[in-house]
């Protein structure tokens, strides 16, 4: 890809805020916290266009694009392309080390849990639907809630066991973070 000019700005492109935080999706959350890390500057957007689009989040500046979709996601492209990189001047800073396994472990997967199985789906419609008409929302969030259970291995015969394992899996690490 492309080299970019430091002096470019970044926009990290997300999904919508919501429980107080910049971005409430899981997939979006670890990105923007890692470009904080990085000290990267960047602008943050929200794009409501297409909610179940798998392009986002992604990183723009001018002609520069580093998609979720491609290459094992934005933080991989960024690594690659030069621009941003902790894992080679932060290895041995304790707060990056510990983040990166609490982000790329059981975090992503315990909050995914919660937003799309273990809630009512109002949580989902604000942060992914709300500017869709309803029976297209309900759709798509009917679509992602069977994508969810099958990516975590949800079945009618093991939900009630899987659901204690996230959930306890959950309060041991807060509890003990």
């Amino acid at each position: 890809m492309e080299r970019v000019n430091e002096r470019e700005d970044f926009t990290l492109v997300t999904r919508k805020p919501y429980f107080g935080l910049p971005t409430a999706c899981p997939i979006c959350l670890p990105v923007y916290i890692y470009l904080k890390f990085a000290r990267l500057p960047f602008h943050l957007a929200f794009d409501s266009t297409y909610p179940d689009s798998d392009i986002i989040p992604y990183v723009e500046s001018a002609t520069y694009v580093a998609c979720n979709n491609e290459n094992g996601g934005v933080i991989e492209c960024l690594k690659k392309d030069g621009i941003v990189d902790l894992d080679n001047g932060y290895q041995s800073v304790p707060e990056w080390i510990s983040m990166k396994a609490l982000i790329s472990s059981w975090l992503e997967e315990a909050l995914i849990y919660e937003l799309w199985v273990g809630s009512d789906g109002n949580s989902v419609r604000k942060i992914y639907y709300s500017d869709l008409a309803w029976p297209i929302g309900k759709v798509l969030f009917l679509q992602q809630v069977r994508t969810v259970k099958q990516q975590l291995g949800i079945t009618k015969e093991n939900s009630d066991r899987r659901e204690e394992e996230v959930v306890l899996f959950f309060q041991m690490n807060i509890c003990t973070a």
